[in-house]
């Protein structure tokens, strides 16, 4: 096998995993429509995904939604370029049903596919100690496993081909809801007069902690929103993806207005592509024009 390791797709989440991979001393090819992506994160640069496709065993994807990876990995030159024998590992947040048909094209040309979401975030993806929940074959992963071990710290294996983007799909979706609802919270306790440090280390040690209150507001109510996070709109994107995962299941999705909602505002109210914590600026906005910090946002 070659011991390159190809990675389509180097943004804001991607850059951060390549450059651990190369830091770990691995060769790196990667391609990303913006051509200034490779030369940002020090990676080797391929002129297209097929050139990545033909060199590498190890195919890694950091794409935006279901939709660009179906038009990367479905494309004809890109499947007749794959090496029978190698492994596709598809980081992004995608739906579980398109990346189990894309498995079973894959599957006649001998090409494996894990479906490997993370959580953890700009922060954790820069440690190197992002949470893959995974879902394939046991002994792919395995293959696979030393390089997901150069930008994770755990592991694991959630079921067959899917189920690591199902997990990730319900993980996103409470991310959203505990984001969103404490935007709002915060944004009311301004609103009354509340000192809010004092109500972060309640609420942090009251039944109302999350890992908005722990991890997020903290930093936003000094006018830090942590920028390199997910946008409003790929946050939104990701609430959607969860909606249609359910009512492919079956199962009543009650709480998804909120999350909805809120998100939505942001978008419709300029913050489409600024870090979801922004959300709470968008709520504040229909509040009266409220902020929860002195100083300009960072």
């Amino acid at each position: 096998m070659t011991d390159v390791i190809g990675f389509i797709g180097l943004g804001n989440m991607g850059g951060r995993m390549s450059r651990r991979i190369l830091e770990a001393g691995r060769d790196v090819l990667g391609y990303d429509p913006n051509t200034d992506a490779a030369a940002s994160n020090s990676t080797r640069a391929a002129a297209n995904a097929m050139e990545v496709a033909g060199a590498a065993d190890v195919v890694l994807l950091s794409l935006p939604d279901s939709k660009v990876v179906e038009a990367v990995v479905l494309d004809e030159a890109f499947l007749a370029a794959l090496r029978p024998g190698s492994v596709i590992v598809d980081l992004s947040t995608a739906a579980p049903r398109s990346t189990q048909r894309i498995a079973q094209e894959l599957a006649v040309r001998d090409v494996a596919i894990l479906d490997a979401g993370i959580s953890g975030g700009a922060a954790a993806a820069d440690k190197g100690t992002l949470t893959l929940m995974v879902g394939g074959d046991v002994a792919v992963l395995a293959r696979v496993r030393p390089v997901l071990d150069t930008f994770s710290a755990h592991v694991h294996h959630m079921g067959g081909t899917g189920a690591g983007h199902s997990t990730k799909l319900l993980n996103n979706f409470l991310n959203a809801v505990s984001l969103a609802a404490t935007a709002e919270v915060m944004v009311a306790a301004k609103v009354a007069g509340l000192d809010l440090e004092t109500v972060l280390e309640v609420l942090n040690r009251s039944s109302g902690v999350n890992f908005a209150t722990i991890n997020r507001f903290p930093n936003i109510i000094h006018g830090d929103y942590m920028t390199g996070g997910l946008s409003n709109t790929l946050m939104m994107k990701d609430v959607v993806l969860y909606v249609e995962h359910l009512r492919e299941l079956g199962v009543a999705s009650l709480n998804s207005a909120g999350p909805l909602a809120s998100f939505g505002l942001a978008r419709s109210l300029g913050y489409a592509d600024q870090i979801s914590n922004t959300v709470v600026d968008a709520i504040g906005d229909i509040s009266g024009n409220v902020r929860l910090h002195d100083g300009n946002a960072s």
